[in-house]
């Protein structure tokens, strides 16, 4: 076992609420659990030190036995020395009332609580569509899990046989080392808390009584999400180690570019561009949105770059029955490969526009002003 400090393999100060210490064990156990890192034991070993960290840290009694005493706290194999014996020469003291109210046990003897692990939080990325993101959808995705063994129904042992009481332990699950002046509590290194040893595994799940095996899970995505954002399913991430509490998975929302609208919170836009003609003349167009084509009326003298909006036809918000807006961006669009026809109508048009007034060229006129300024 590492001897580093368990604050150090969690990246987390020493003064680290609860939370703090959760938020960070559950990172690392994803980075490095044995499912994402298959054949890979320096992850393995990683993945160890860090459930040992959490055991420790998670726990109210046991953080403060570490912070007091370091390793010698929760680590017979430190030893006494860590504290220091000049205090007690004459030896009577014994320190097993202490660390049997630390470790919840008694210190000379009886059963103790076997070591339960809540199981790992899981993510999965999931990409939907705006519209599916827009009216909401129930999705069904595929996750890796793990089922009672069918072969030895969860014993872990080979059909035919059963577990024996731990030669270690004897069936308390902890085993107690007498250091110097103090007497330590410890999970029993061969069967891990269980109290039972097997000695003749299972062929299918090497003992585990767990096989890895996928489920199917049904997600309702609510309308309204936004990219970023994550649902969380309560208990379906990875099993706990003795009954202990699943997991929970969470869902990571990632929404597809869509190709005529960008999301702005609530709010969609949109470019809408229009001919030269209804720009200056004014007219009805009409316009795309997520729930079919509206009209929408551009007013005579229309400029590129102004924003008109069409009220309720964005967003619903996820968490109220509040709607957004679809903001259309004015674009005039020079008309192409013209006919001989539409270029002599436009060298006319531009021949009787020539000396128009002000009011007809505001900006031009403006442009021509602000030139004048700058170089009279």
């Amino acid at each position: 076992m590492s001897q580093k400090d368990f604050y150090e393999i969690l990246g987390i100060a020493r003064d680290a609420s609860d939370d703090d210490i959760k938020k960070a064990y559950r990172k690392l156990a994803m980075k490095y659990h044995p499912d994402r890192n298959p054949d890979n034991k320096d992850a393995e070993e990683k993945f160890k030190e860090i459930q040992k960290a959490y055991d420790i840290l998670s726990d109210k009694e046991k953080r403060t036995a570490y912070n007091q005493f370091g390793h010698a706290g929760v680590d017979p194999n430190m030893g006494g020395s860590g504290f220091g014996s000049g205090g007690f020469s004459g030896g009577s003291f014994d320190f097993g009332d202490i660390f049997s109210q630390m470790f919840g046990g008694a210190a000379g003897g009886g059963n103790a609580r076997q070591p339960n692990y809540r199981g790992s939080d899981l993510q999965y990325n999931i990409e939907i569509t705006l519209e599916e993101a827009a009216r909401g959808i129930k999705k069904k995705i595929t996750i890796p899990t793990h089922e009672e063994c069918d072969v030895c129904h969860g014993s872990g042992a080979k059909p035919g046989t059963s577990a024996s009481t731990c030669h270690t332990c004897h069936g308390s699950g902890t085993i107690h080392i007498r250091q110097a002046i103090f007497q330590v509590q410890q999970t029993c290194p061969t069967c891990h808390g269980s109290g039972k040893e097997i000695k003749d595994p299972c062929v299918k799940c090497h003992g585990d009584g767990l096989v890895k095996t996928q489920k199917t899970v049904e997600v309702s995505i609510p309308a309204g999400i936004d990219e970023g954002q994550r649902i969380r399913l309560s208990g379906e991430g990875e099993p706990g180690t003795h009954s202990a509490q699943a997991g929970d998975l969470y869902v990571m929302i990632h929404i597809r570019n869509h190709t005529v609208f960008e999301r702005d919170g609530m709010d969609l836009h949109c470019e809408l561009p229009i001919s030269f003609t209804t720009a200056a003349l004014g007219g009805d167009v009409e316009v795309p949105t997520l729930d079919g084509r509206v009209k929408l009326h551009i007013p005579k003298e229309t400029q590129t770059g102004r924003r008109m909006r069409i009220k309720g036809k964005g967003i619903k918000s996820v968490r109220s029955v509040a709607m957004g807006d679809l903001y259309c961006h004015i674009v005039v669009e020079t008309p192409v490969n013209l006919t001989e026809r539409q270029k002599e109508l436009l060298a006319e048009f531009e021949k009787i526009s020539t000396g128009m007034e002000r009011s007809q060229t505001p900006r031009q006129k403006s442009f021509m002003d602000k030139l004048r300024d700058i170089f009279d």
